[in-house]
């Protein structure tokens, strides 16, 4: 197995099973997308796009649909969260007391990723955060 941890990979999603999916990574080795890292909607059948999270003993894939490495992930979710305040004439009502529910429905992320990315932008003097939600500056 030539792959390694971060490789983009070809996914086939084969089966729904009680931890996530089963997934055929490159046509070739089998992988595991966990349910608790999903933030869409998939289905058995459907090609993805993903990429390696670990290689296991058993030569078994975790794989992720998101890429793997902080950086990427901080800078992908901040454009997110600019793209939803341009789309609501930059407010959002959505902030650090936000449901972890309300964020992944609105944003499509996690809470932990949503406050890591608005936390980056207030740093960067993009948005301010009150207590009715984000706005741009």
């Amino acid at each position: 197995m030539d792959l390694k941890v971060g490789d983009k990979v070809d996914l086939i999603v084969v089966r729904n099973t009680a931890l996530g999916f089963t997934v055929l990574v490159n046509e070739e080795f089998e992988g595991m997308l966990y349910k608790n890292e999903l933030y869409q909607k998939i289905e058995e059948g459907q090609k993805l796009v993903g990429y390696i999270k670990k290689i296991r003993e058993d030569e078994k894939l975790d794989v992720s649909l998101q890429a793997i490495g902080f950086k990427h992930t901080i800078v992908k979710n901040e454009i997110t969260i600019l793209n939803a305040l341009r789309q609501n004439d930059g407010v959002l009502a959505l902030h650090d007391k936000s449901s972890p529910d309300e964020i992944k429905y609105q944003l499509g992320m996690s809470k932990k990723a949503f406050k890591s990315a608005i936390g980056g932008l207030f740093r960067q003097k993009l948005i301010t955060i009150s207590e009715e939600g984000i706005k741009f500056v």
